[in-house]
């Protein structure tokens, strides 16, 4: 059963330019991740474009084949590497994991 991973975060920066910089940044890392991960058959990320003061900042869509594969996403040194970064820009953070066709 492929799991559906969906993260959404605000980050905390104030500064138009900077909250750029940050979401810049934390698109190429996690893009990064694509093919370092057993078992990950995509992953997207996006930087919202419309109605920055409602919308969430940075999202990503990443797909498991299982929920043994997301398990071990989460623990991979890349994907702790990249929290890394993300963790102390961040204001909130919002998750869903779902099946897919379920």
């Amino acid at each position: 059963m492929t799991i559906r991973h969906i993260v959404s975060w605000r980050l905390a920066a104030s500064d138009p330019a900077l909250k750029a910089a940050q979401a810049a940044e934390m698109k190429a890392g996690l893009e990064g991740l694509r093919g370092q991960i057993a078992g990950m058959s995509a992953i997207d990320v996006g930087i919202n474009v419309l109605n920055p003061g409602a919308n969430w900042d940075v999202v990503l869509i990443a797909d498991y084949d299982d929920e043994a594969a997301l398990a071990g996403y989460q623990v991979h040194p890349a994907h702790l590497a990249v929290t890394g970064f993300i963790k102390p820009i961040v204001a909130e953070r919002s998750c869903v994991d779902f099946e897919l066709g379920a």
